[in-house]
């Protein structure tokens, strides 16, 4: 055993220099990335970000493969919704180790001081619109294979890289169609590890539960003159509004999760309101009308604590609503379920954790903390339709900067989360 050590420890220093010396195409190929805007929505250049993506894949001795989610209702021929996967074997099919990394990023939105798709390198720094969220990941997966390549190991088992779209928006036309398609499954894959932001010396083991509600109240019309011979919606939605702020949410703040769930005060249950609509658009000319018509989006974030989902959390609700309205003369609503997403959480006693935890540990000298996140990323697809178990969130980035102006990766972080993905790699599917 301790020669086995001694040896791995060789081998890995190799590998660490390997990285060190692909560090500037590492950050260059993040720069690349960056320049390419995938906003979501609409979800811009997905093909041609895709195909470099898989470029890239390619001159590294992969097999490479486009993944088109044309059963997608947000597929068009003007933006289409296309991932990208690449397979490098190892001297055996399996163990498999599959790396995703999703490319859509959020709108820029304003309060930059650089420009959010210029890849700039500052004070060891690489800013940009997607770089923490995440990017980085992505480059630094594929570099950390290709650092072992490099090195001239072998692995026993398959690496397998693939690049997705969607995930700010459910994940739906990304790493649900690879599920849905076997493209990640149990028999197939082994072991997920999903390039999310988590500061570099920490393992996201899973996420909380969310429900995306749309409640809308209906009235009757009437003229603006005599409203008592209308029934408002917008007055009735006033109500609904007091009741989840001053009824429902002081209940979940009560509620607190075992998961460990950062930033600590995401251990509540939770409940905000995205959005609210109803009677005549602001910029258009106003006429004397009772809104016959308003409603609101609701974003309420549930606990492992608070399952099943059909027996506590959508029933509050519904109670909630059929209370409000039974006192209101006139009043009537519809619920309309959005998104429907069930927590997750990887047992911690899980061989992925294990290699993960000890490489953190080899690279940077600490013990990295076990956290799960406060919103939901694609591991609910890996595990809920893939069936795979051993999945974890791991890369470079801050998560506090996600969607942020100014977003960011520290270089050193892209280089260290590299090595930590090349020794986990090396531990999960052995070397010869």
């Amino acid at each position: 055993m301790q020669n086995r050590d001694v040896t791995f420890r060789a081998i890995t220093r190799h590998v660490a220099a390997e990285v060190d010396r692909l560090a500037p195409e590492m950050v260059a190929f993040l720069q690349h990335l960056t320049r390419i805007p995938t906003v979501n929505p609409p979800g811009d250049l997905y093909a041609p970000c895709a195909e470099f993506i898989g470029q890239q894949l390619k001159a590294f001795g992969y097999d490479v493969e486009q993944i088109v989610a044309d059963d997608s209702p947000l597929h068009t021929p003007a933006h289409p919704r296309v991932n990208v996967m690449g397979r490098f074997p190892g001297a055996t099919q399996q163990p498999v180790l599959h790396f995703n990394g999703h490319f859509d990023v959020v709108p820029a939105g304003d309060g930059w001081t650089v420009d959010p798709f210029g890849g700039e390198i500052r004070d060891g720094k690489v800013y940009g619109r997607g770089t923490s969220d995440q990017k980085a990941g992505i480059a630094a997966s594929i570099f950390a294979i290709e650092a072992i390549r490099r090195a001239g190991v072998t692995l026993h088992g398959t690496i397998e890289q693939s690049a997705t779209v969607d995930e700010e928006s459910g994940g739906f036309a990304g790493v649900a169609t690879l599920a849905r398609r076997g493209y990640i499954a149990q028999g197939r894959t082994t072991y997920v590890i999903i390039t999310e932001p988590s500061n570099v010396d920490r393992i996201c083991i899973g996420h909380r539960g969310v429900y995306w509600f749309k409640v809308t109240q209906h009235g009757r019309i009437g003229h603006g003159s005599m409203p008592q011979l209308g029934v408002s919606a917008i007055d009735h939605l006033g109500d609904v509004l007091h009741a989840l702020t001053h009824e429902l949410k002081p209940r979940l703040a009560e509620r607190v999760t075992q998961m460990p769930v950062e930033p600590p005060g995401s251990r509540h249950a939770s409940l905000n309101i995205n959005a609210i609509f109803g009677g005549q658009p602001e910029h258009t000319v106003q006429t004397p009308c009772v809104a016959d018509r308003a409603g609101l989006i609701g974003d309420r974030r549930f606990l492992p604590e608070e399952e099943p989902f059909d027996a506590n959390v959508k029933p509050e609700l519904v109670e909630l609503l059929d209370t409000v309205n039974a006192r209101i003369p006139g009043a009537r609503y519809t619920l309309e379920d959005l998104m429907i997403v069930h927590p997750v959480q990887t047992d911690t006693g899980s061989p992925l954790i294990a290699a993960v935890r000890d490489s953190i540990h080899e690279v940077l000298g600490v013990t990295p903390p076990l956290m799960a996140s406060p919103g939901t990323y694609d591991h609910k697809h890996v595990y809920r339709i893939g069936n795979v178990a051993d999945c974890i969130a791991y890369g470079p980035g801050i998560l506090d900067l996600a969607h942020q102006p100014d977003e960011y990766v520290e270089v050193e972080h892209l280089i260290q989360s590299a090595k930590v993905m090349a020794f986990a790699a090396m531990r999960l599917l052995g070397t010869r």
